[in-house]
């Protein structure tokens, strides 16, 4: 079959972001199937555009669209770009024949739309996939506040939930939301990592020599640096540990946000923080290698209960003990795999003792690191979420 993905965020492997979606296109290729991406040129977290306008990896065809580039700038921009790639890819979706599944994706929600409008005009089927609960995100941190976009994302959100011919979501915290919704068939297929890609045995040398980190525990931060983030947390969690010169702060990664952080970092004198640039997927492990330990965190509020964030099963995946400030349905999958440990979101005295506690026992930390691999590899494995999205999509046209 001829699955179309419409994902304004994709990203390959030599781009630095999630690559969940180009994982799964890649086994899908591998499966006999022909997969085509539209997707923006401009890199979410960097703002790096590309100039190629259509290429073709490991069989996956992606075709690069118009969009505006609101990197960095207030949400008025940012819905703006959401705009115009809803209409580029549209225009681009047109053109690609034969189409048996088109696969829309939130957020940004109105990339849906252009899934849908699209299914339907070529008498496609419409799987649509929903990574996080898109409003009510946006409402809970205060980036959405227009009282009109509101209304009009909510409109969309039911209108899309109640029209797509199946449904998916990444985390069991979302099912009822999307049910309540309107949607009419809901499958989790959940958010994973491949095993293959990392190597827990590695001890990231060249990466620790690089940045002057040889002797010291390294508690990594690998992700976006954004406003739902709560990286503040960690700046505070770093001067309430600045009497320890063996533990270093690496924050790896780009955001709205990282500007500030580093000049907040500078007015702290905080010696102990590295701020690093985001890296491309294929090069993530060299940095989780050189971690002793990895930080996940979300602001404290309850909508964050019911997510699955991406960078927590990489660090499963390199064999690495979790820092977890985030509660809810993540956290149950590391008490379930004994992973990590759990300072209280927003907390920046539980996170410091948390780390501590890892420090003085780099032994036990890398044993909950071995269990969290083991437990991905039987649990959360790329290969086999994408068999379930193979088997999904199959079913669909059944």
């Amino acid at each position: 079959m001829h699955i179309l993905i419409i994902h304004q965020a994709f990203a390959a492997m030599d781009e630095a972001g999630g690559t969940r979606h180009f994982e799964m296109a890649r086994y899908l290729v591998q499966k006999g199937h022909q997969v085509t991406v539209i997707a923006s040129p401009v890199s979410y977290l960097t703002g790096t555009s590309s100039h190629k306008k259509q290429e073709v990896i490991d069989g996956v065809t992606i075709l690069r669209v118009y969009t505006y580039n609101a990197l960095h700038k207030s949400f008025v921009h940012r819905v703006i770009a959401f705009f115009t790639f809803m209409f580029s890819s549209f225009a681009a979706g047109v053109r690609v024949p034969r189409v048996d599944v088109v696969w829309g994706t939130s957020p940004p929600i109105f990339q849906g739309f252009s899934a849908w409008a699209l299914a339907r005009l070529k008498r496609a089927r419409f799987l649509f996939e929903v990574r996080d609960l898109w409003p009510d995100f946006a409402i809970a941190v205060g980036v959405l506040k227009n009282p009109i976009l509101i209304r009009m994302s909510f409109w969309l959100e039911r209108f899309l939930y109640r029209h797509a011919d199946q449904m998916m979501v990444n985390s069991p915290g979302y099912l009822e939301h999307v049910k309540s919704r309107g949607a009419r068939s809901v499958v989790l297929i959940p958010n994973g990592a491949d095993p293959a890609m990392f190597r827990p045995s590695d001890t990231g040398s060249a990466f620790r020599e690089k940045y002057s980190l040889e002797d010291h525990f390294v508690v990594l931060y690998a992700g976006a640096h954004g406003i739902s983030n709560d990286l503040n947390t960690v700046l505070d969690c770093a001067q309430i540990l600045s009497f320890e010169p063996l533990i270093r702060f690496v924050l790896l990664g780009d955001g709205k946000e990282k500007a500030n952080l580093q000049k907040r970092a500078r007015d702290l004198d905080l010696e102990n923080v590295l701020f690093l640039p985001s890296l491309p997927k294929n090069e993530m492990a060299d940095a989780l290698a050189a971690a002793q330990a990895c930080i996940a965190i979300l602001k404290p509020i309850d909508q964050y209960k019911k997510t699955y964030p991406n960078k927590v099963f990489d660090y499963m995946a390199a064999g690495r003990p979790i820092v977890l400030a985030i509660d809810g349905v993540i956290r149950e999958v590391v008490e379930k795999a004994d992973c990590g440990v759990f300072p209280r979101p927003g907390d920046a005295r539980e996170m410091a003792s948390s780390i501590i506690f890892l420090a003085i026992d780099p032994s036990h930390a890398a044993d909950l690191g071995m269990h969290g691999r083991r437990f991905l590899e039987e649990n959360f494995s790329r290969d086999r979420m994408a068999e379930e999205l193979n088997r999904l999509l199959q079913g669909m046209l059944r």
